[in-house]
């Protein structure tokens, strides 16, 4: 049940920053594709950042993309612990 409760936030957080509504559909449809070597591979990163925001359709610039990969590459984060990354991405500790 948490992990509905988790999904309902994520899905409220894209909403409120972007106006844009997401579903679970289409971020499973997204999620599908990433592997753990996604992480740490930056043209596979670029593609994904470019499916997110075109999902919501909010243009990243170079220097954000840029950013985001960086960030994405040097964390330490277990690429196998989604739970943790979606909790990076909400702010939360």
């Amino acid at each position: 049940m948490a992990n509905k409760d988790l999904s309902k936030d994520i899905l409220n957080v894209v909403k409120k920053k972007t106006g844009k509504s997401v579903t679970s559909k289409d971020i499973q449809k997204i999620a599908s594709g990433v592997k753990p070597s996604t992480m740490q591979s930056e043209a596979q990163l670029r593609q994904l950042i470019k499916q997110v925001s075109g999902l919501v359709n909010v243009k990243v610039s170079d220097e954000m993309m840029n950013e985001i990969i960086q960030a994405v590459k040097s964390s330490k984060l277990d690429t196998n612990n989604m739970q943790q990354l979606m909790n990076m991405m909400l702010g939360k500790k």
